[in-house]
């Protein structure tokens, strides 16, 4: 999942040099080294405390997840074997395996399961929200834990199989390095020694893992590209093997060097309307001028200008991945000037309307200029204020009435309390319909049949209600080499380890 904190990080991390070359892979089976280019350095490495998104190779090299998820988002068994609710979905009980160890030889039990839990919910990680819904977790007995939740959370089985569900050992719990030298059950171990933090970081195989048919090389090195310069070098002198790439500058040059592009529509790229109450700026209450804003931009040529052309033009946030996705909301705004000024006449902004936004350079510089212009072409001046590496957070406070922004598909329950409900990260004024929350309650506590019916009633509304003014979903492009191959994960930016594999 494409986490809007990537951002800062990307920003943060200084220019890296060449790091390191990689090992010939051999065909099948567990081979020798594989090479991978990453965006941003860990983090941390303390599961109560850890990052996903461009971090979770780090995590999934050393823990386990109580679950897994699929490429297709799917979840499937992974410490635990089998899981059930109770009538109210309101208790979840997982079965987990009996027969994993820690590499510090300690034993993964339930009473461990329901400390991590609790942990990481308690825990500073970006995403312990995710968690905020258990009230506790308890063994019932050494292979069996029960999660109690406040109330049902459709998402959680797929938190699980993230970060919310890492799995470390308890005597790394009070370690002074727990940041530093995870002790986890996952198929590789930190080896501390050869590694460069901020630079790279080199995993050996856990050869007593439990699960060694996921496991394909005996050696991953993780190399820090943070900027596309460096990690183009890198691909051309054959220095990695795979690589998520920051944007889609590069592809032409990559694929001149070999290298496959595996892609994926993971994000969506166009402008949040937050203030939909009018409470900043009073124009943007009425439904017409939110209308208009949508109108009003060439969806197709932003493609071009901004996303090389890698990705698909939309106007809706929900991904195809999604039982709301409906293919006619793609389009459901047509670029049409004209219909944009009828619209702002309707509303009585005839005489055109001033529109406060944020700017930033870690979005490039391009994209405010066209903005500026598409806007100004309808009679909607912008108003830039450069807010620089506070971007997210004088978005957040909130100090704007709209924004440009890359904001991630989620399953959809999670992009419901990411991107639209009252309580949604990125709805920080806040603002309430009881349609939608009346939908939103029927997806919560609905049959399955309802609960579908429900998103796509929801995306259909918040469409035709223009609280957003989508642009396209971008194509985001992880690359390797002619040695291995690569299945892309459905609402993460990064593959899961185990679906990298050295071509047979």
């Amino acid at each position: 999942m494409f986490r809007w904190k990537r951002l800062a990080a990307l920003a943060a991390v200084v220019a890296l040099g060449l790091a390191g070359c990689s090992s010939n892979n051999s065909s099948g089976g567990s081979s020798q080294t594989l090479t991978l280019g990453v965006l941003v350095p860990a983090t941390t490495f303390s599961a109560q405390d850890a990052n996903w998104a461009n971090e979770s190779p780090y995590m999934q090299a050393v823990y386990d997840t109580l679950l897994k998820a699929d490429p297709n988002g799917d979840v499937k068994p992974g410490l635990a074997t089998k899981w059930s609710y109770n009538a109210a979905n309101t208790v979840l009980t997982l079965t987990l395996r009996n027969n994993v160890k820690f590499t510090d030889g300690t034993a993964f039990t339930a009473d461990v399961a329901a400390q991590n839990l609790t942990r990481f919910r308690d825990g500073n990680s970006p995403n312990k929200s995710n968690l905020a819904d258990l009230a506790s977790a308890k063994a019932v007995d050494p292979t069996t834990v029960q999660l109690t939740l406040k109330q049902s959370n459709p998402a959680l089985l797929t938190y699980l199989t993230q970060n919310a569900g890492l799995q470390e050992s308890p005597k790394a719990f009070t370690s002074s390095t727990i940041k530093t030298d995870p002790v986890g059950s996952g198929p590789y171990t930190l080896d501390t020694g050869k590694t460069v933090v901020g630079t790279s970081y080199v995993f050996e195989k856990n050869k007593k893992y439990w699960d060694p048919s996921s496991v394909h090389y005996d050696k991953i090195v993780m190399n820090v590209y943070a900027d596309p310069t460096s990690l183009l070098n890198a691909i051309k002198g054959g220095q990695v093997n795979a690589a998520n790439t920051p944007n889609n500058n590069d592809l032409d040059q990559i694929k001149a060097s070999g290298f496959t592009v595996w892609p994926l529509e993971l994000n969506w790229n166009g402008l949040i309307l937050l203030d939909r109450a009018g409470t900043m700026n009073p124009a943007l209450k009425d439904v017409r001028v939110r209308q208009a804003i949508n109108y009003a931009f060439d969806t197709k040529a932003l493609l071009k200008a901004v996303g090389q052309g890698y990705g698909t033009p939309t106007t809706q946030v929900f991904p195809k991945s999604s039982v709301g996705y409906d293919p006619s909301l793609d389009s459901y705004y047509a670029y049409d000037p004209s219909k944009a000024k009828s619209l702002l006449a309707a509303a009585g902004y005839a005489k055109g309307l001033t529109l406060s936004m944020p700017s930033s350079n870690l979005l490039g510089s391009t994209v405010w200029t066209l903005i500026g212009q598409q806007l100004k072409d309808v009679g909607i001046t912008v108003n830039f204020t450069d807010a620089g590496n506070n971007f997210i957070t004088d978005m957040l406070a909130p100090k704007y009435p709209a924004t440009y922004m890359i904001l991630q598909q989620d399953p959809d329950w999670a992009l419901i309390n990411f991107q639209i409900s009252k309580t949604a990260t990125f709805n920080p004024f806040h603002y309430s319909d009881p349609k939608v929350d009346s939908l939103i309650a029927t997806i919560h506590n609905g049959s399955k049949s309802d609960s579908d019916a429900a998103v796509k009633a929801l995306n259909k509304y918040v469409v035709e209600q223009a609280w957003f003014a989508p642009w396209y979903r971008m194509q985001s492009s992880f690359v390797s080499d002619a040695k291995t191959k690569v299945t892309v994960q459905t609402g993460n930016a990064y593959p899961y380890l185990w679906n990298i594999v050295p071509k047979s």
